[in-house]
């Protein structure tokens, strides 16, 4: 670590070698009008950036919703291949840092301990890393997957006539829960695992701002002060926005359908503006109370809300059936992980391109705000019960969620094909937002966990938001924990506003494209960044 003149220990020399001292001065940013930390450029580009985009889109927003179209397709379809290699690269990565001498070392150094309790750093993990996903896909993917999709190529068990084919069930069902899992599980950690890895070990243990170019300090020396610094910030700005917005959308979405499900309120975009606005009101309370005095408490309640609502819905529908779905997803996935993580010579496109290819684009989005939100909370713990503990209790969470909530969904769908809702829902009239309440639908009280799902999705809307509004914060005002209040209340209204401005200008495939555009650029800076992670702990003592 630097001493009190910012210089580090002679054994450091060879991967820092010079003083950062005098260009950590430029980055201290001065206070502007509203009371605003101004870190010159990085906030100025980025807020005014965001802005003209809001106007564009707003003004143009049939072109851009062609537009937006447009670089989906690309991503998808061009660029499946190239996603797929640099996810599997981040699990590699992360596997070999867990089985290496550096597994000993410490974010924060040897004598460093952990801020928080198991419990509190578990429960953030998971309403921040997991959040609106859980309920939008934990009914969605495994039903779609299982009859329409067919990962590695599956036969449906539901056949064109829409007749049941038993012989199929067994495997479709395993293939449909695990390629659900592959998308939530082990590959997506590893992003998040490189980007807090990154973030944690520069501002810890090197004492270099918290801030996403501290990482390139190996590479680009005193530079990372100057334009090369400026322009890695912007884009992860940019990439976490859009990563929010997309869920902030997905969020709206699924909260407008559940309020029309069980109050009949319309669902059309207006409706879910209006979601939205809300929302962002109600987080903008918990951005101005901080990162204990708002998000902790709102993940830790979150996730006591969820827990119960798990229960219930395990224990009042076909127990045996979600338990048998966690069971046979997670022997599935790690039999066929492997298969599913091929990029070449596949055959099931629709799978692929259609959803890995995005989700994968769609992590590395989330990766700054997700990634900085965990390396803030991280501290003390070692690398190796880092790691192991990143990407495996937030995967496991969601397995059990998704396994059981797509296995009892499954099971009502085959008992009773032609009077399901989840069938209507997610395979003859596609509303991937309504697939859950069509499950609880099935259940005994439907009006009342329709409606705490509701609440729930909304606060998973909630910590996402203000999450990610600290996070933006800390990077525009040059890694500094804790920037001006009213900076944060900017952000988090930008967020809701990009959110809004995505779904008027193309809905779903709007929320797409803004994750698509700026996963691709972004997950070079990550590959990079495995490279400066490694040359910094060469240098740190074990």
């Amino acid at each position: 670590m630097a001493d009190a003149n910012g210089q580090l220990p002679p054994e450091n020399d060879d991967a820092f070698d010079t003083d950062y001292d005098i260009g950590q001065d430029n980055i201290e940013g001065s206070f502007g009008p509203f009371g605003f930390d101004i870190h010159n450029p990085v906030f100025v580009v980025s807020s005014l950036t965001a802005v003209v985009f809001i106007l564009l889109t707003l003004i143009f927003a049939d072109t851009a919703g062609m537009v937006f179209q447009a670089v989906v397709t690309f991503a998808t379809t061009q660029l499946d291949w190239y996603f797929m290699i640099v996810v599997n690269f981040f699990v590699i990565f992360c596997l070999v840092l867990v089985v290496s001498p550096y597994g000993k070392i410490k974010l924060g150094g040897t004598e460093a301990t952990p801020e928080y309790s198991y419990l509190s750093w578990f429960a953030m993990l998971f309403a921040a890393g997991i959040g609106i996903g859980l309920l939008f896909f934990g009914v969605l993917e495994p039903v779609y997957h299982m009859n329409v999709s067919q990962p590695l190529g599956t036969p449906s068990p539901i056949g064109p006539d829409g007749q049941i084919i038993p012989e199929n069930i067994a495997e479709a069902r395993a293939i449909g829960l695990a390629g659900t899992f592959f998308h939530w599980g082990l590959h997506g950690w590893a992003v998040y695992v490189v980007m807090a890895l990154a973030l944690g070990l520069f501002t810890y243990n090197k004492g270099l701002p918290f801030s996403i170019r501290s990482a390139f300090y190996p590479i680009l020396g005193e530079r990372i002060w100057g334009w090369p610094g400026h322009l890695i910030d912007i884009l992860a700005v940019f990439s976490t926005l859009f990563g929010l917005a997309t869920s902030l959308g997905l969020g709206a979405q699924q909260a407008n359908a559940g309020l029309n499900f069980v109050f009949g309120l319309p669902v059309n975009t207006s409706t879910q503006v209006i979601v939205i606005i809300a929302v962002t009101a109600v987080a903008l309370v918990s951005v101005w109370r901080g990162l204990d005095g708002g998000v902790k408490i709102l993940s830790e309640i979150n996730m006591i809300v969820a827990v119960l609502f798990f229960l219930f819905v395990l224990l009042a529908g076909p127990t045996i059936a979600g338990l048998l779905g966690f069971w046979d997803g997670l022997v599935t996935y790690v039999q066929k992980i492997i298969p599913l993580s091929q990029p070449f010579g596949r055959s099931d496109d629709a799978y692929r391109d259609g959803w890995t290819a995005f989700y994968w684009a769609w992590w590395i989005s989330w990766a700054p705000f997700v990634g900085m939100f965990i390396a803030r909370v991280s501290r003390g713990r070692s690398i190796r019960e880092f790691v192991i503990c990143v990407l495996l209790i937030p995967s496991l969470m969601i397995f059990v969620w998704m396994g059981v909530f797509g296995g009892i969904a499954i099971e009502g769908m085959l008992a009773d094909p032609d009077n399901s809702l989840v069938k209507e829902y997610v395979i003859d009239n596609y509303s991937p937002e309504l697939s859950l309440f069509g499950m609880l639908n099935e259940l005994p009280l439907t009006g009342i966990t329709s409606t705490i799902a509701i609440v729930l999705a909304l606060v998973f809307f909630v910590t996402s938001s203000d999450s990610g509004s600290l996070v933006v914060d800390t990077i525009t005002a040059g890694g500094k924990i804790d920037a001006p209040k009213p900076q944060r209340i900017f952000w988090a209204t930008i967020e809701g506003l990009i959110a809004i401005v995505l779904l008027i200008g193309g809905g779903l495939s709007a929320l797409q494209a803004g994750v698509t555009a700026t996963g691709i650029p972004f997950s070079v800076v990550m590959v990079v960044m495995c490279y400066t992670i490694w040359k910094a702990l060469q240098t740190e003592p074990r």
